[in-house]
């Protein structure tokens, strides 16, 4: 009889594999991944990859710009 939960080995996939392509941001792959940031981290790094800060596109910096306008205000 097959299980009805997910399976985490793929639920880490996706989100490191969403994490690579920018699709989410550090925080969110973690939390999909039911990991701590740090352990997430830790996954990325043992997989060769290495976590990425601050915005990743024009529009994610575009954004942090708004925001940061607005609190100026």
């Amino acid at each position: 009889m097959a299980s009805t939960s997910h399976d985490p080995s793929e639920e880490l996939a996706t989100a490191i594999g969403r994490y690579v392509l920018g699709d989410i941001s550090l925080g969110r792959a973690a939390e999909e991944a039911g990991l701590s940031r740090w352990e997430f981290e830790e996954v990325l790094r043992d997989a060769g990859f290495a976590a990425l800060y601050g915005p990743r596109t024009e529009e994610q910096l575009q954004a942090e710009l708004d925001v940061a306008h607005d609190l100026g205000e």
